[in-house]
């Protein structure tokens, strides 16, 4: 797709000044007629879309940065807003974060309010109630209105913008493949919904590490949690009347759960059930026994998040150019501790 037509384009194309252009889309008495119908046909033929919310301030160059996350206690986001803020502040940026908690209508309003002249463009991942809903027009809202957008774990297939993500189906294949070489049959996924594109990855590498080591499928191994308000007593019920030997868990806080409720039971991590997490937090190195994690490198996927928005900033293309976008894939890595066996 090509980058949207801004006022600025338009008033270098045509040798007028900017402010021209505006009054011209107004339909100012101050501007002669013959100048605003040539002004007004070259945005018609160009498919030039007003920012309504604020059409004077978006020609200015705020060096504000918005960032829009799901969480700000999840130890993850709060790594990867670090690598944002360290790389922007680095390059004259300055970073305004929101916090959707999960929320569709707190991550609209949020976007809303940032792109009231507060910023010059947005990195987020999206909310869980987004995903669910399957509502990105408010994405796709901001991008025609001129700005550009980054998404990063949480990403949506169907939004063309700059991505980072992590090797979720890979890095999953290879936790679930080391449980099998520890001799494990039963090994169990403690995850979220589907419509967590990450989950639903994750969920991916396990079932393909089972069927490449000729290992059936069983569904009652699988855990879905809801993603607020950790609900302890479904833990207890699937330790307490499912048997398993091996637990992968979408982050660090199930897999704390799972192996506490695991060792009331009378079960010893990891002689008789290894578990691994996502998530190479404080929970994962101070639990008992520590915890084998995959460390997600938030802070890496936050400094090329705002790299990328940077370099989208600063780069002034033509609206005749095609606008270019990239998906980075930061690797994962498997920290082993305590809670598997060492091999």
């Amino acid at each position: 797709m090509k980058r949207k037509i801004t006022l600025k384009q338009i008033a270098r194309e045509l040798g007028v000044s900017i402010s021209t252009v505006s009054k011209s889309l107004k339909d100012s008495d101050e501007i002669s007629t013959d100048t605003k119908q040539k002004v007004q046909a070259f945005a018609k033929l160009y498919n030039y879309r007003p920012n309504n919310i604020a059409l004077s301030l978006k020609n200015r160059r705020t060096k504000n940065i918005g960032v829009v996350i799901p969480d700000i206690v999840h130890h993850f986001f709060t790594t990867v807003f670090r690598g944002i803020e360290k790389y922007a502040n680095e390059h004259g940026y300055n970073v305004v974060v929101c916090v959707s908690d999960e929320s569709y209508e707190k991550e609209v309003f949020n976007m809303e309010l940032l792109a009231n002249g507060s910023i010059d463009g947005f990195i987020m991942s999206v909310s869980a109630e987004t995903q669910q809903k399957n509502d990105f027009s408010h994405l796709k809202e901001v991008m025609e209105q001129g700005f550009p957008l980054v998404l990063f774990d949480r990403v949506i297939d169907e939004i063309e913008c700059d991505k980072v993500v992590m090797n979720d189906e890979q890095i999953a294949y290879e936790a679930t493949t080391k449980m099998i070489a520890e001799g494990r049959k039963r090994i169990a996924l403690v995850t979220t919904e589907s419509y967590f594109n990450v989950s639903e990855k994750r969920a991916e590498g396990y079932k393909r590490a089972l069927k490449d080591h000729d290992i059936d499928y069983d569904e009652k191994l699988t855990l879905v949690l809801p993603f607020k308000g950790i609900e302890e007593s479904y833990i207890e019920d699937f330790v307490k009347n499912v048997g398993f030997d091996g637990a992968l868990c979408v982050n660090e806080i199930f897999a704390v759960l799972l192996m506490a409720m695991s060792q009331k039971k009378g079960l010893r991590v990891p002689e008789d059930i290894s578990v691994i997490g996502f998530t190479d937090g404080l929970l994962s190195r101070y639990s008992t026994p520590t915890l084998t994690t995959v460390a997600q490198h938030g802070e890496r996927m936050g400094e090329i998040a705002a790299k990328m928005l940077v370099e989208k900033l600063e780069t002034e293309i033509g609206f005749h150019e095609e606008e270019v976008y990239s998906t980075e894939i930061i690797e994962a890595t498997l920290i082993e501790r305590g809670s598997t066996i060492n091999k």
